[in-house]
């Protein structure tokens, strides 16, 4: 097997990274970006390549209204034979700066290449509630297409949950949604509780879903949960919360809030990989939200002998 050998970071500033390798050979990137401002694309035919790729801005935020602020955490998906982007964004005349008043949004392209063509605004992907929502994934498991995404409810306390819906087609959801996770543990709750940044890996027999927790300082972290891939996915009791967090802050390698991550795969195929943000120190100056040194990095996920994920820790920065 291949040694996968990509460095760390491997792409600095982007938080919230997203890699996707299409039938086409390409690995596509996409990531917030640190002004908030805009989508970017990339792509390139290995994970180490990504890093020297030029991004190419596929969508500007509005000037104002709906989609004017924070433009936060996009994915890129293939779905039907047409490429979509979720992310989340706010609208400045709501609260200050829009903060924390954001809504999910999708785009779509028909082109073969997602950098070339027109990215259409597909517009909200409502929910049963009017509140915070973000973070927005969605998977494929037997003929029926998912939505997870993290949102809050009006009714509860607590900053953001995770639900998961069946969707009519990819920006419109159906029939009921759910509540899969909410923040329980005391490492959910450090600062914000918060549930939110689902990525979803199928392996052996059951449905990976991993989250990411807390404030987004370095007690950022991954939670897991799992699911029987026979199971019923709609079934909030079908998802078991791993009780410890999965994937933390390693001081000892110097990296600090790992989280909201990704899945993809190495070059040969043969290896899981994790995509995650981190930064390489633990004190932040103001808002950790506006510190822009969230980088995207890799590592390869190893497997446990029963079947599950072991991310290990994050592995210290590589040395130029």
């Amino acid at each position: 097997m291949r040694e996968f050998n990509a460095k760390n970071p491997l792409i600095e500033q982007r938080a919230d990274p997203w890699i996707y390798r299409h039938t086409d050979g390409y690995y596509y990137f996409i990531a917030s970006v640190p002004e908030f401002d805009r989508i970017e694309l990339r792509r390139s035919e290995s994970i180490q390549g990504l890093a020297e790729a030029e991004g190419k801005t596929i969508w500007v935020k509005h000037e104002t209204g709906l989609m004017s602020a924070n433009i936060w955490a996009p994915e890129i998906h293939y779905i039907d034979g047409k490429w979509y982007v979720y992310f989340a964004a706010a609208h400045t005349s709501d609260t200050k700066d829009g903060l924390f008043d954001h809504r999910m949004f999708a785009i779509e392209n028909s082109s073969v290449n997602p950098l070339e063509g027109e990215w259409v605004e597909k517009g909200q992907i409502k929910t049963k509630w009017e509140s915070f929502a973000l973070d927005a994934t969605t998977f494929e498991h037997r003929g029926v297409r998912y939505y997870v995404w993290a949102q809050k409810d009006p009714d509860i306390p607590g900053n953001s949950n995770m639900y998961i819906s069946e969707m009519e087609n990819p920006w419109t959801l159906k029939g009921e949604q759910v509540c899969i996770t909410t923040p329980e543990y005391d490492w959910e709750k450090i600062g914000f509780l918060v549930n939110e940044g689902a990525a979803v890996l199928k392996r052996n027999g059951r449905i990976f879903m991993t989250f990411s927790a807390s404030a987004t300082d370095h007690n950022y972290c991954m939670g897991l949960l799992t699911a029987d891939e026979d199971s019923d996915l709609m079934d909030p009791k079908s998802w078991v919360k791993t009780p410890e967090p999965v994937f933390t802050t390693s001081e000892e390698n110097g990296q600090y809030g790992p989280g909201h991550n990704s899945f993809t795969v190495s070059e040969d195929g043969k290896q899981d990989i994790l995509v995650f943000h981190a930064r390489s120190y633990k004190e932040i100056v103001g808002d950790p939200l506006y510190d822009p040194n969230r980088h995207a990095r890799v590592q390869v996920i190893q497997w446990n002998e029963d079947g599950t994920p072991n991310f290990g820790v994050p592995r210290p920065d590589t040395k130029s």
